[in-house]
């Protein structure tokens, strides 16, 4: 008998380990059982073989009238072909293979009776099914045994040029005719209560099952896998986080965070309102704060981490704010740095009484301002530090470290937040993580489900209306004409215009591209061809400038700060403008080959307009074909403005393992068959009895199977994040 965990070299051989390793990344039992099939085909209704068509697949029930060996001409390895009859046809059975096809020769004797299946196809005038599933059939054999074998389902897997589909299922038989699983992942009382299979059932359910009834069960029960040991997970990492002890942060009736408040130019909205009472009353306890808060592009997140950092400040603390680009992070330094003014200038002319100090760490800042930075942010001088990656090196030390904020949470893992968490003293930082990426509920209770969850559907008064039009080339190619006048009509009434491309071209590494597409007929729209082309065409004599991750820091910091400051008209860039950059006076935003992004991606790139009292206007350039999924796509886009609504679309076309930022780490997918929003009212009912479990039993003594995946999983993202880093 063999386990999940033994090496597949002891179950299917060497030689058949070797190819699953290389092939498909399979080393053991359970890596080959957790792959599952695309599809099943069924074998159909018998068929005669006078009436044989190409193409067709096909059972045939029929007699092998003789064999034959024959070596094969260009390569290595021979051709075994079996003619079989029926009495009043023939049918050609052709094997290939490396080696003698004596035991094909020996088991498909002329005179043998089977049943065979396979594709029609025809080869100088024969027609042949070419490595046919078969079973022989002895004498007395039941014309109902032939009638069920037409009947089973075929399991088709996701196949390589190096290993076809049948060459897996056949390794799968033999791992389930030894498979033993001692311990069940599923408690038995989850079983008994959904009722669900037992694992091993659903194993052999999923691979060789005997209906259409019996593989539905085995992908209900698998599912359920899935989603309970994640959420299983979850629960562990919230009981532990519960049991941490972190310093009590109240509110100072005079502090900074008053003296703010006092200063608002703006009232907040109710939703602001609640989210910032729900984190103050979170940062008063003694326990750390780990909170989620997600809203719409524009809907005042920042504003609402500030008050919380000001609050730690004003209790003694430091805050720190990690952002996943120097951009974003250089855009959020400038912008609190206007929020705050004399409140952040600590020790300079014109800083207020208690003021704090504000203080950038990026990589790419010069040894000087580093060693001030790094000095600022030890001593406790600054109160508040915003930075990206860097400030997860071990030379990053903080005075009294109170609250972590992290921003497009999506684009960091679990062990990223726990290096920042690293470095408070006594106790544990209180935790804020936000994102604009707006997340449906199924996806809230994965990816972050171990965090409480705040949401701002409200947009801050004052903010714009954004107008969204597809820009057809293939039927209206005036109209890109026409997007190059209305950019220039903006900028003659002195506004700006942000123009997207998918990649940045020329000869280097293009690391803010989009994935490049086989057979297309052009290459994507590239930022450095066509702000020569703009610059010398349509929009010559306007002032344009270049972003793209290529450049030098100081470059990007100095392209940034000329448009923000309206000293260029035209911003040229790729997607490091999509989150937290903030230009009010910016009213078009044109996104080139509009088809390549995603539709949360799309929607948070137009909330880069509007931002100020202008109505924005978002032009979706395409050369998609009207009625596609990409056309379908950005009409969808055009037509919804709720980013909630447009996220649930999101989830729909992507990949599950894209949304738990599984590609991003460079691993498989946990979730191989649970889909977020169909299966949310499965999703839901784990998390309930996961969270009942992990409650009663956190260390999960009583559930040894249950505990082996779960530390299966976290083995997993653990791999993931060395790799990534």
């Amino acid at each position: 008998m063999a386990v999940l965990a033994d090496p597949l070299r002891l179950v299917v051989g060497d030689k058949a380990a070797k190819r699953l390793a290389a092939a498909l990344d399979l080393h053991t039992v359970g890596d080959l059982l957790g792959y599952y099939p695309r599809r099943y085909d069924k074998r159909g209704e018998l068929t005669d073989l006078a009436g044989l068509r190409d193409g067709d697949h096909v059972t045939v029930q029929a007699e092998v009238a003789s064999g034959s060996v024959r070596r094969m001409r260009n390569r290595s390895g021979s051709i075994f072909e079996a003619v079989v009859t029926d009495g009043h046809g023939k049918l050609t059975l052709t094997f290939f293979g490396r080696g003698a096809q004596d035991w094909r020769q020996r088991e498909l004797q002329p005179g043998t009776r089977g049943l065979f299946s396979g594709q029609v196809s025809s080869f100088r005038g024969k027609r042949q099914l070419t490595h046919p599933d078969y079973e022989l059939l002895g004498e007395g054999s039941s014309g109902a045994r032939a009638a069920e074998f037409a009947a089973e389902l075929i399991p088709v897997y996701p196949a390589t040029s190096q290993l076809a589909s049948w060459k897996i299922a056949d390794s799968v038989r033999i791992a389930l005719d030894v498979l033993d699983v001692p311990d069940d992942p599923l408690p038995a009382s989850v079983r008994a209560r959904h009722g669900l299979a037992g694992y091993a059932d659903a194993l052999r359910g999923i691979h060789r099952p005997v209906d259409d009834t019996d593989y539905r069960r085995a992908r209900t029960r698998l599912k359920w896998d899935e989603a309970f040991t994640l959420q299983v997970l979850l629960a562990q990492r919230r009981l532990a986080a519960a049991k941490y002890s972190a310093i009590p942060r109240p509110p100072v009736p005079d502090g900074l965070a008053a003296a703010f408040d006092a200063a608002l130019p703006f009232e907040l909205t109710v939703g602001q309102q609640l989210a910032g009472a729900t984190i103050a009353d979170d940062l008063r306890r003694d326990h750390p704060m780990h909170r989620l808060l997600q809203g719409e592009v524009g809907s005042g997140k920042t504003v609402i981490a500030l008050r919380a950092m000001l609050q730690v400040i004003d209790a003694a603390g430091q805050a720190v704010l990690l952002a996943p680009t120097e951009v974003l992070a250089q855009q959020h330094y400038r912008s609190i740095a206007a929020m705050l003014g004399p409140l952040a200038m600590a020790g300079q002319l014109g800083g207020v009484e208690h003021a704090t100090r504000l203080t950038l760490l990026t990589g790419s800042l010069g040894a000087a301002a580093r060693r001030r930075a790094l000095l600022e942010a030890a001593s406790g001088e600054a109160g508040i530090v915003v930075g990206t990656h860097a400030l997860l090196e071990d030379r990053v030390q903080f005075a009294d470290l109170g609250l972590v904020v992290i921003d497009e949470q999506h684009r960091f893992g679990v062990e990223q937040r726990d290096a920042l968490r690293d470095k408070a003293g006594d106790g544990r930082p209180h935790m804020l993580v936000m994102t604009a990426t707006p997340i449906p509920r199924t996806v809230a209770m994965t990816v972050f489900g171990d965090l409480d969850v705040s949401t701002l559907t409200e947009l801050p008064v004052g903010r714009s209306p954004i107008s969204t039009h597809v820009v057809p080339v293939a039927e209206r190619p005036r109209y890109v004409t026409r997007t190059w006048e209305r950019i220039r009509e903006e900028v003659a009434r002195g506004r700006q215009a942000y123009v997207v491309c998918p990649r940045i071209g020329g000869d280097g590494p293009d690391e803010d591209a989009t994935d490049l597409q086989d057979g297309e007929a052009r290459a994507p729209v590239a930022v450095l061809d066509l702000s020569a082309e703009l610059s010398a065409g349509p929009l010559a004599g306007l002032r344009l400038s270049v972003l793209h991750g290529r450049l030098p820091a100081e470059e990007k910091e100095k392209a940034m700060l000329a448009f923000a400051d309206g000293l260029v008209d035209v911003l040229v860039t790729t997607t490091v403008v999509e989150v937290g950059v903030d230009v009010p006076n910016a009213t078009v935003m044109v996104v080139m080959d509009a088809d390549r992004f995603g539709v949360s991606q799309l929607h948070q790139l137009r909330g880069r307009v509007g931002r100020g009292g202008e109505p924005g206007l978002c032009l979706l350039v395409t050369e998609a074909p009207e009625g596609g999924p990409a056309r379908e796509r950005l009409e969808a886009v055009a037509s919804i403005a709720d980013g909630f609504a447009l996220s649930r679309i999101d989830l729909e076309q992507r990949r599950e393992g894209d949304v738990l930022g599984t590609a991003q780490a460079g691993r498989k997918s946990s979730l191989k068959l649970l889909q977020l929003l169909r299966d949310e009212d499965l999703i839901g009912a784990a998390r309930e009895e996961a969270v009942e479990l992990v409650h009663a039993d956190p260390a999960l003594a009583g559930q040894p199977g249950l505990a082996a995946a779960v530390r299966a999983l976290v083995d997993a993202e653990q791999t993931a994040f060395l790799e990534k880093a």
